[in-house]
């Protein structure tokens, strides 16, 4: 049914209405001009929509009720873990004391502040398997771009700078060849194997003497371990190489196996995924990055140090980087972070992820009679299916992510990584419980056995959301950002 509140807020403007009630102008327009400068005085009305404020309420909630989240239901997107989010996280972060600091207070006043810095950074740095850590990066892309940054200039620092390779494999994630390219380095691809995972002897063909870096996610991902993964880094450094670890999968890892021990050089982090923070749409993030010894001196500065009893900024080093952001990181959400590690504990950390490898190796099993398993065996946090078996109605992944909508489901990602065809990458992750696993499962097989007995029902979905098939390239490509009437 069409209501009032599916229009947009200027499709239910009325002259006669308004929310709001403001005082009269008591200063005259001459004076204004003075005070403000003509330039910057409005001498027409806003073209805004006249609404009341009840008006305005019931629109953006009416919107809202359409967007999907993890409070809503299980959020499987495969490589992203959309864990769900403790609202104590919330809480703490909201609190005044936190939320009303200034990053250019005195730092006697935000001792707090630095502390709880200062122990997230051993926090993170006692996970990977680091020496140090910088809280800095505002994402996961930006930690990436960070690492090679510090792998350029510890190869230049160290007469190295012809080294011009670096090898990525290719199910990697997209930002992995685009922070390459970006920081100037030439992309070597290595195949994956029908293990789903590197080949170490293709990875001898292609390493030598020009060799910058290797960048790696392990467990990969298709969701599968690196087993390799030692000899890999051996290669690698004998080479005069680094080896960087894509920290997206680390809800795998917690308290069980740690990069730095795999013979990782640097990690980054994404606190808004493995610890819990809410994100999407662009933000917020937090991607810090960790080093091993022969790397601190590389970091961009400030960092925060402990001196006797105070909590202070390091802000020298001879090889720094530099800054990445004004300030020093996205301050939110590493509280939220912090909260959620202390809540949590080191235990907590690895009941996490091995609760979140039990429910991916769940659904597979679960889900593998009807969809295309193309890697059997144990997997990870993840798993990627290959879409539906054969079927003769034209039926595809997309159309299964799109039924799937219906069925009340955020779909999980498709098509993606692109070496598998139709790729359908689930990530339940640790915090859906049996219930919620098996009816997902229900959703799933029921949609499977619609593409054999009425394919249409999938090729014309969504049937029930406020939209039906977009065209997504021209979406992509054509963004409108503001109302058009």
């Amino acid at each position: 049914m069409y209501k009032k509140y599916d229009k947009l807020i200027f499709e239910i403007s009325k002259d006669t209405r308004k929310g709001y009630s403001l005082p009269a102008v008591d200063v005259i327009e001459e004076d204004l001009s003075s005070i403000l400068g003509a330039d910057n005085i409005r001498f027409k009305d806003a073209n805004l929509p006249q609404v009341s404020e009840i008006d305005v309420v019931r629109h953006f909630t009416q919107l809202s009720n359409k967007n999907y989240s993890v409070d809503h239901g299980i959020y499987p997107l495969g490589s992203c873990t959309m864990k769900y989010n403790p609202k104590i996280n919330e809480e703490i972060a909201n609190l005044s004391q936190i939320r009303n600091l200034h990053p250019l207070q005195p730092l006697e006043s935000v001792q707090g502040a630095l502390r709880m810095m200062y122990e997230l950074q051993a926090m993170l740095a006692d996970i990977a398997g680091m020496a140090q850590v910088s809280l800095q990066p505002a994402a996961g892309s930006q930690g990436e771009l960070l690492g090679l940054m510090m792998v350029k200039k510890y190869h230049q620092n160290n007469n190295q700078g012809h080294r011009y390779k670096v090898i990525v494999p290719d199910s990697a994630h997209g930002t992995n060849p685009a922070t390459a390219s970006m920081v100037g380095y030439e992309l070597i691809e290595v195949k994956s194997n029908a293990e789903g995972t590197v080949d170490v002897n293709d990875i001898k063909d292609l390493i030598d003497n020009d060799l910058a870096a290797f960048m790696l996610t392990n467990p990969n991902t298709l969701g599968i371990f690196e087993k390799d993964i030692q000899e890999i880094a051996k290669l690698v450094h004998e080479a005069g190489g680094l080896l960087y670890y894509d920290g997206a999968n680390m809800n795998a890892n917690l308290g069980i196996t740690r990069p730095g021990d795999m013979g990782f050089d640097i990690v980054h982090y994404n606190l808004h995924k493995t610890f819990s923070t809410p994100h999407g749409g662009g933000g917020p993030g937090s991607g810090p990055v960790g080093v091993v010894d022969k790397l601190v001196e590389y970091l961009p500065l400030p960092l925060v140090e402990k001196n006797g009893e105070d909590y202070v900024f390091k802000t020298e080093s001879d090889h720094s980087v530099g800054r990445l952001m004004n300030y020093y990181g996205n301050f939110g959400v590493m509280v939220r972070a912090y909260v959620y590690m202390l809540m949590m504990g080191k235990d907590g950390l690895k009941n996490a992820s091995e609760l979140a490898v039990l429910n991916a190796n769940y659904l597979k099993e679960k889900l593998k009679e009807e969809y295309i398993l193309p890697i059997k065996g144990l997997c990870k946090h993840e798993f990627v299916l290959g879409g539906l078996g054969e079927n003769d109605a034209g039926v595809t992944t997309l159309d299964v992510a799109k039924r799937l909508i219906d069925y009340g489901y955020h779909p999980p990602t498709v098509y993606f990584p692109l070496i598998i065809d139709g790729a359908i990458m689930i990530e339940p992750t640790e915090t859906e419980s049996l219930d919620s696993l098996d009816g997902f499962i229900d959703a799933l097989n029921s949609i499977a056995k619609e593409a054999k007995e009425n394919p249409d029902l999938l090729l014309n979905a969504p049937h029930n959301a406020p939209v039906r098939r977009l065209d997504e390239v021209k979406a992509a490509r054509d963004l409108i950002l503001k109302y058009q009437g």
